[in-house]
């Protein structure tokens, strides 16, 4: 299980004062995390596959860290990636995929906009309590499987605003994406930015190279999937 363990260094990056130190499981994890955007943003089944090992390996880093709200945001990541596995793979009686790439309706795009806009307002007031209330959940779960786990110490958050645009729009983002609606990719444009944002004024920069290079993926996916949602629909008015 060592190999499981952030202490178990692959690399030395010298990024960023003292450097940082690069783990087997982080490097996996954001290996897969890669690949999974960009096996997406080709329309690609096996994305799925990758998502979920990324996710995993990632909880388990945030178990080790004691970021236990982070942990249980990836547990929704694991379920909605099953479920996009198996909505992806569904077909009709003619063996072709019942998800096409679309847009969201008007009505649709609106609605998600107004739930994005309330939630990260709510978010952004109640963060803190909320983040230590589903941290002491997470405590409470792991305790009673056995786990030898104590409450940490939270600090409040540095960037309520940005941090709960971050949890919204991923927990939509990846909504969407389940759904093949193109504006998941718009997201996650607005997502990997402010994620660099972030990490480069906290010093993360390692971070912060992955998520420009996701930046740069998620924009190649806007691309791909907006002309594939133009031939869809050129398709249908034939």
């Amino acid at each position: 299980m060592d190999f499981f363990s952030t202490h178990n260094i692959l690399v030395h990056i010298p990024l960023g004062t003292g450097g940082y130190d690069l783990s087997w499981i982080e490097a996996i994890g954001t290996l897969a995390g890669l690949l999974c955007i960009w096996l997406a943003s080709l329309e690609k089944l096996v994305n799925y596959a990758f998502g979920l090992i990324n996710v995993t390996l990632f909880a388990v880093i945030f178990f080790q860290i004691q970021l236990y709200a982070s942990l249980l945001l990836q547990l929704f990541f694991f379920v909605a990636n099953i479920y996009g596995w198996y909505a992806w793979s569904r077909q009709n009686a003619n063996n072709q995929h019942v998800l096409q790439i679309r847009w969201l309706s008007m009505k649709k795009a609106l609605g998600w906009a107004g739930v994005c806009v309330v939630a990260i307002g709510l978010m952004t007031i109640w963060i803190n309590p909320v983040f230590a209330w589903l941290t002491q959940v997470a405590v409470t779960v792991m305790q009673s499987s056995g786990l030898a786990v104590t409450m940490p110490q939270l600090q409040p958050d540095a960037f309520p605003f940005w941090d709960s645009c971050l949890m919204v729009l991923s927990i939509v983002a990846m909504i969407l994406m389940t759904r093949k609606y193109v504006e998941n990719w718009l997201l996650w444009v607005v997502i990997n930015v402010i994620s660099v944002m972030i990490f480069a004024r906290q010093g993360v920069y390692a971070m912060a190279l992955e998520y420009a290079i996701l930046t740069l993926i998620a924009l190649n996916g806007s691309w791909l999937w907006i002309k594939s949602a133009r031939e869809q629909g050129s398709r249908a008015l034939s």
